[in-house]
């Protein structure tokens, strides 16, 4: 969108247009919903106004700008950033990680795992290894080892998925609807690239209309079926951008033949 020979003011209106078509808005709309001038919007957007931090704030509250990209607009208003980016060990995320720890904990013996914005595995309890080991050699496999990449892969998981297909397209489709924000950021699109990249991706389909209220996933190995769905949790009121990306994905066994390994 911008480039660095463009002035930081000329920076953030191509933003904030971004994000503003990017939410279907019109000045007008943002407007309505914020109780900024459409005028003073208008003037901010083509360099000739320079905004307040709380200009920002309330323009990034009314089209749900994720925390990361917050501080992008504003360093392109010549502020600092405001949303820190911690290690999920680290102490400030000390409240999180414990609660997180507790679900993890509480959800054995099936498997959980936590993932940030781009399917990569950083933290599991204990069922989760255990249960994809028992299909492949996980220890092979370079870290972060990202979930998506693990389902897609023919020497992953996907050998051992009943309906594969209908599967991938699935979580093709949750790549896109449980993307912070609902945008796909450069480095969410060449995560999708790659997949693309596996045997089989790019003419897979939408998936027709299920008859059931969930997608399971049922791995196969030998005579033996376990059937899961997912449950994913995200931090109610996220204040640093690691709070904001985690998930935390809980597969349920589905009935009788979802079992723990």
């Amino acid at each position: 969108m911008a480039t660095q020979s463009v002035s930081p003011v000329l920076q953030l209106g191509e933003l904030l247009r971004y994000w503003r078509r990017e939410r279907g808005k019109s000045q007008l709309d943002l407007s309505l919903d914020t109780g900024i001038s459409q005028r003073h919007l208008s003037f901010v957007e083509s360099g000739r106004s320079t905004p307040s931090r709380d200009f920002l704030s309330t323009v990034s509250d009314a089209l749900n700008i994720p925390l990361r990209e917050r501080n992008v607009l504003l360093l392109a208003s010549g502020f600092a950033p405001q949303f820190s980016e911690e290690r999920v060990d680290a102490e400030q995320m000390a409240i999180v990680t414990r609660a997180i720890d507790g679900m993890l904990r509480q959800h054995e013996p099936h498997p959980a795992l936590v993932l940030d914005r781009y399917w990569d595995v950083i933290r599991t309890n204990e069922a989760a290894p255990r249960f994809f080991a028992s299909f492949v050699d996980i220890e092979k496999r370079p870290k972060p080892r990202n979930l998506l990449d693990l389902m897609f892969d023919p020497t992953g998981m996907r050998p051992f998925v009943e309906e594969w297909e209908k599967v991938a397209a699935g979580l093709l489709q949750r790549v896109r609807r449980e993307a912070v924000g609902q945008v796909l950021d450069a480095k969410l699109q060449e995560l999708l690239e790659r997949l693309r990249q596996y045997p089989g991706v790019a003419g897979l389909k939408t998936p027709l209309a299920p008859q059931s209220p969930v997608l399971p996933i049922t791995f196969r190995r030998g005579d033996e079926r376990l059937s899961y769905f997912s449950l994913i949790t995200t931090v109610g009121t996220p204040q640093c951008i690691t709070a904001q990306e985690l998930r935390v994905e809980c597969m349920f066994p589905t009935g009788i033949e979802g079992r723990a390994l």
